[in-house]
């Protein structure tokens, strides 16, 4: 054992979109104001155009590039929300950025089905 402790770091994230590397290389862009950024980039300066961070842990919501999910849709980007892991999207090119953040800030379909009960 090293003896060392556990140490706990704050963030803001409210939610995290996990987005496939490799689907985002594939597509060439397809996204951002001119159709030429990656979706992880665009969505970033996205939500950071009311000047709060967009990047790191002081953002509003977290986007994290991972390695390939294995799906490799033709015309479209993979991204998992961590409000809903079980439901794996499929972001198409050219989506407006503004739905993409309202998919990861809503509330998946099963919690509020739930929360009606």
């Amino acid at each position: 054992m090293s003896g060392r402790k556990l140490r706990k770091v704050a963030s803001r994230w409210e939610g995290v979109a996990l987005i496939c590397r490799k689907c985002s290389r594939c597509l060439k862009g397809g996204f951002g104001p001119d159709g030429d950024q990656h979706l992880a980039k665009a969505l970033r300066r996205h939500l950071a155009r009311d000047g709060s961070p967009a990047k790191g842990r002081k953002a509003h919501l977290g986007v994290v590039e991972i390695g390939c999910l294995d799906i490799c849709p033709r015309w479209g980007v993979v991204m998992i929300r961590s409000s809903a892991p079980s439901e794996w999207l499929i972001v198409p090119a050219g989506m407006d950025l503004a739905e993409v953040e309202a998919l990861l800030t809503a509330e998946p379909a099963a919690q509020r089905a739930a929360a009606t009960d």
